[in-house]
């Protein structure tokens, strides 16, 4: 009992000194309160020693936690950087947040920085919540104030490039993640947002090299093998575009715009009953619907049943009329059945469904798929052989540049 009292006392003692010091140094009135905590826990010991009384459990227990256990605490914090102050205020900007204060949560953050503007912490969580706030452009000096204190923060540096993105600063955008991609190649985030950057500039070959790049690392990732076909589709390279959406299609069945775009590429290569099988699986997509039914009718022309092309074109209207009326006046295929196709009088009526819900790199590829459908559509069978042939020499060709890069960049990495 008494080298327990014995060995108390020195030790609190010794941490009451060290906490004094530390406020003195850090000239940081915060420490008051801890020493406080400390003087009652060393003076719960003495009234125990001075009077011979044993203390019950309770009063043993705070005397530990205030005397030892809360200030061991806060220098374990601050051997991690983090002084009483900053955690002080960041636990009251957390909470300000929690209740939706958000302009008390930033008072106590500012006023954090202002105290100590090193506070990594303080800058990152004043960034999330100007971004919440709209507040773009301070959101991205606050995120750039927490990448210079933290190098590694590379979620930070995303944020950076995506903010600049919204703010149609593509350029600069661009240049951070390819900084960002550099220090951390598997970022799958970073290289889907640089590929959409560069597929949105028409710089589809870079895209394709994004992607590739990217998929090293995630081959399992449906974005990554969709927006590659995308890229592919847009190079006009069908062959590799194929497999893409295939392995997309493959990892996500419930997502219709991959099997949308398969159905399309064999139309391309004159695959009619590949063709409508992928068309069926589309049409259960309410917003694929209407365009899935619509080419389903011109199949069916092409084979030569009317009634069911009838019947499929009427559906199509009914799901979408002003959007397939357009593109049936202009579809020559129609003009044998056009007196039994039920065209609507008022086209102006708002959408009830298959509102088109497609991003606009998606928008442009299945344009561009349908138009190559349309213009491949008389050619014979032996030139839709010669645009496999020359699909699959491209493909050949970027294997090999890339497999060429690959063994380059090991040799520098050798080096």
């Amino acid at each position: 009992m008494i080298v327990e009292q014995l060995l108390f006392t020195v030790i609190s003692f010794a941490i009451f000194v060290s906490m004094f010091f530390r406020m003195i140094r850090n000239n940081d009135t915060t420490y008051i309160v801890v020493l406080v905590l400390e003087a009652i826990g060393i003076a719960l010991n003495f009234v125990e020693v001075l009077f011979r009384v044993k203390l019950n459990m309770l009063f043993v227990i705070l005397k530990y936690v205030f005397s030892i256990l809360i200030p061991i605490g806060i220098i374990i914090l601050e051997k991690r950087n983090m002084g009483l102050y900053e955690m002080i205020y960041l636990q009251k900007a957390k909470l300000y947040a929690f209740f939706g204060n958000h302009k008390k949560a930033k008072q106590a953050l500012i006023d954090l920085i202002e105290k100590n503007p090193r506070s990594y912490k303080a800058h990152k969580m004043l960034a999330e919540i100007y971004e919440l706030e709209g507040g773009m452009r301070k959101a991205i000096d606050e995120y750039v104030q927490a990448v210079d204190l933290n190098k590694k923060d590379y979620d930070s540096y995303y944020k950076v490039a995506e903010l600049l993105n919204h703010l149609d600063k593509k350029d600069e955008a661009s240049e951070m993640l390819f900084n960002l991609l550099k220090k951390k190649p598997d970022m799958g985030k970073a290289s889907e947002l640089l590929g959409e950057i560069l597929i949105e500039k028409e710089k589809y070959k870079e895209a394709v090299n994004i992607y590739q790049e990217a998929l090293r690392y995630n081959p399992v990732s449906y974005e990554l093998n969709y927006n590659l076909g995308i890229a592919y589709t847009m190079l006009n390279d069908f062959q590799n575009a194929k497999t893409c959406y295939e392995k997309a299609a493959e990892i996500n069945s419930l997502l219709y715009n991959a099997k949308y775009s398969l159905a399309e590429i064999a139309l391309i290569y004159k695959d009619l009953e590949e063709a409508e099988k992928r068309f069926l699986e589309v049409i259960e997509e309410e917003e694929l619907s209407a365009d899935g039914y619509y080419e389903l009718a011109k199949i069916y022309l092409i084979k030569g049943d009317k009634d069911t092309a009838i019947k499929y074109i009427n559906t199509a209207i009914d799901s979408n009329a002003k959007r397939i009326v357009e593109k049936v006046k202009k579809e020559p295929i129609f003009i044998p059945i056009m007196a039994k196709i039920s065209m609507p009088f008022n086209l102006e009526e708002p959408e009830q469904k298959g509102t088109p819900k497609l991003q606009e790199k998606e928008i442009k590829a299945k344009e561009h798929l349908e138009e190559m459908s349309e213009i491949t559509r008389n050619l014979s069978y032996h030139d839709i052989k010669m645009l496999k042939k020359n699909s699959s020499g491209r493909s050949k060709k970027i294997e090999q540049k890339n497999q060429e890069q690959e063994q380059e960049e090991q040799k520098e990495r050798r080096d």
